[in-house]
């Protein structure tokens, strides 16, 4: 079951010709993580972080297709694996049928000072339940 969410290519994300320059496709993969702690696991990052954090230990991404200045961009993030500390998982964005870009990253549940930490039980049982059945 993948999270999706929609986010309009704005200004801020483009270079002078308008298209979005790439390091902003990393801000704009941190928010969609970020909404899906908030909505699908009900761990927001503001909660989180007063404790503990969930850093990107790794991330690949192809970039398809540019993305312009007012394209809308529709956001698919699943879950694909789950450690006792870590979380992988892909990412895709389209604009209409158009691949924009496919992400494949690893995530760390970590505690304040950097150490993994096991994911809390009702957070691993949120993920599972968004997992595909062969995950």
């Amino acid at each position: 079951m993948a999270f999706t969410t929609k986010m309009r290519v704005r200004f801020r994300h483009c270079d002078p010709a308008g298209i979005v320059f790439f390091p902003r496709y990393f801000e704009m993969i941190n928010d969609v993580v970020e909404d899906w702690f908030a909505q699908t696991l009900d761990l927001p990052f503001e909660k989180l972080v007063k404790e503990n954090g969930a850093p990107t230990l790794q991330i690949e991404t192809k970039f398809t297709a540019p993305s312009l200045h007012g394209d809308m961009l529709v956001f698919c993030l699943t879950p694909t694996k789950l450690g006792r500390t870590s979380l992988q998982y892909q990412m895709t964005a389209h604009c209409g049928d158009e691949l924009r870009l496919s992400v494949s990253a690893v995530l760390v549940h970590v505690a304040r000072l950097g150490r993994p930490l096991p994911w809390p039980d009702d957070v691993r049982k949120k993920i599972t339940q968004q997992m595909l059945p062969d995950s």
